[in-house]
């Protein structure tokens, strides 16, 4: 019996999504055929790929951004956890200061006090503008997972230290082996709705000459030169980032309500 409802289960899930796909085929279907026929379309389409290339750019941003953010965030909530307040102070300030600037001021900052090459070995190497705007954003990224460590680090019951200490545990040992372990998953859900926040942040990026989907999109329209044109393309920019941010936030509830518990 549970053999046959598995298999129930298995065949009714794409029954179930089956209407959305044929809706999803045909909307795509009619702007095929539509494309065709309107200029603005036909221009769209033609200018499909570079969009897509601007937007791959965003992508990249937003990736290294919170890898680099992640691991600065770490090493700071882990600091501003410390039970010595010389080490403590300079984390708080780092979190008070990250969190509360505004990101297209860390960005300009970023741009403009960096140098654009650097000197190593007496070589010069090419500092590019994509990689400020990423420390750029990196900087308000760490703040905000230091305090997402923080915050999943004191949500763990204080009995659970004190069980821990009562069987001769190190610090080290309490964080490595019971700590962290629950935390991750505390940490996941806001992590990645801190990811999209990101995502939707290197948006700032054409500000200071980086070839994106915003920069692209600006000089699709002003090459087009057609208000209906410069419409579509704007809503299709906010369909692109809707694409690949929503998903996220669909997870992130997931994964909060799986690990509501924790």
């Amino acid at each position: 019996m549970a053999t046959e409802s598995t298999v129930t289960a298995m065949t009714a899930l794409p029954r179930r999504h089956l209407g959305k796909l044929l809706i999803v085929a045909g909307i795509a279907l009619a702007l095929l055929y539509f494309s065709a026929q309107s200029p603005v379309l036909k221009a769209l389409l033609q200018w499909s790929p570079a969009l897509a290339a601007g937007f791959a750019q965003n992508i990249l941003i937003s990736l290294v951004a919170i890898g680099l953010g992640s691991l600065l965030g770490l090493l700071v909530g882990a600091l501003a956890l410390s039970p010595l307040r010389l080490m403590r102070l300079p984390a708080q300030i780092w979190v008070q200061v990250f969190r509360n600037a505004p990101w297209l001021v860390l960005i300009y900052f970023t741009t403009y006090v960096f140098p654009f090459e650097i000197r190593i070995a007496g070589t010069y190497v090419a500092f590019p503008d994509w990689v400020k705007v990423t420390l750029g954003l990196a900087l308000p990224a760490s703040a905000n997972v230091a305090e997402i460590f923080r915050g999943a680090v004191a949500s763990i019951p204080a009995t659970q230290w004190e069980a821990a200490r009562s069987l001769a545990f190190t610090r080290g040992q309490i964080f490595r082996s019971i700590i962290l372990p629950q935390c991750s998953k505390r940490m996941l859900p806001p992590w990645m709705n801190l990811y999209a926040v990101i995502t939707m942040g290197t948006a700032l990026a054409s500000l200071v000459g980086v070839h994106d989907v915003i920069d692209t999109a600006q000089i699709a329209s002003n090459t087009v030169n057609m208000t209906g044109f410069t419409v579509v393309i704007y809503f299709s920019l906010l369909a692109l980032f809707f694409a690949y941010c929503y998903p996220i936030s669909r997870l992130t509830r997931r994964l909060e309500r799986r690990y509501a518990f924790y």
